[in-house]
């Protein structure tokens, strides 16, 4: 496992501290910011969810996000998340956070730009998850949301305000691409169109 691409590009990134924590492989990690390149997006603020090895919200600190925060309940994880981002030299600029994802989302009044959230596969809770994120503070006009899943799970096209902007598989791992849009913002693109049918 290693930094695919940016200022860290090349670095070797340790792997998980046992068989419980599956991170994204490199290939479904590339197609993850080669989807995000082709939407524009260029994120400031990265939160990594369920972050395991960090090794996501280390790509997109090498791809030129300002700071990172990693969340995991798991005291091993939270030391690996800590030595990748020293091996990277991306410590001063993020914070790594021992606790579960849900009193995060609960507690946490900061909102991001990017958020990352790929749980286990066998978790049940992945979309209910999802909908207490979206309403939580974390998110704001524009934020995008990549949901990690199993193929086995089929996320919706609309979670409250987020709406899918791309689904997409490769091989047993699959993920999902949403961006929160305010009702105002849905209802601008509708009330074109019906100006545009009269």
């Amino acid at each position: 496992m290693r930094v695919i691409s940016g200022s860290a590009r090349g670095r070797k990134l340790k792997g998980p501290p046992s068989h419980a924590t599956r991170p994204m492989t490199d290939k479904i990690k590339g197609a993850v910011f080669n989807s995000l390149a082709s939407l524009g997006v260029e994120p400031v603020r990265v939160l990594d969810l369920f972050a395991g090895t960090g090794s996501i919200g280390i790509e997109a600190l090498s791809r030129g996000a300002e700071h990172a925060d990693f969340v995991d309940m798991g005291r091993e994880p939270c030391a690996v998340i800590r030595a990748n981002l020293a091996t990277t030299g991306f410590d001063r600029i993020a914070t790594v956070h021992q606790m579960s994802v849900t009193a995060y989302i609960e507690r946490t009044s900061k909102s991001y730009d990017l958020i990352f959230m790929d749980p286990p596969y066998a978790d049940p809770e992945i979309l209910p998850t999802l909908a207490k994120l979206e309403q939580s503070r974390l998110v704001q006009s524009g934020t995008i949301v990549v949901l990690g899943h199993s193929p086995r799970v089929t996320p919706p096209d609309q979670v409250g305000r987020l709406d899918a902007l791309r689904h997409r598989c490769h091989g047993d791992t699959c993920f999902s691409i949403y961006e929160l849009v305010e009702d105002d913002d849905r209802a601008a693109p509708a009330e074109a169109a019906e100006e545009e049918n009269r």
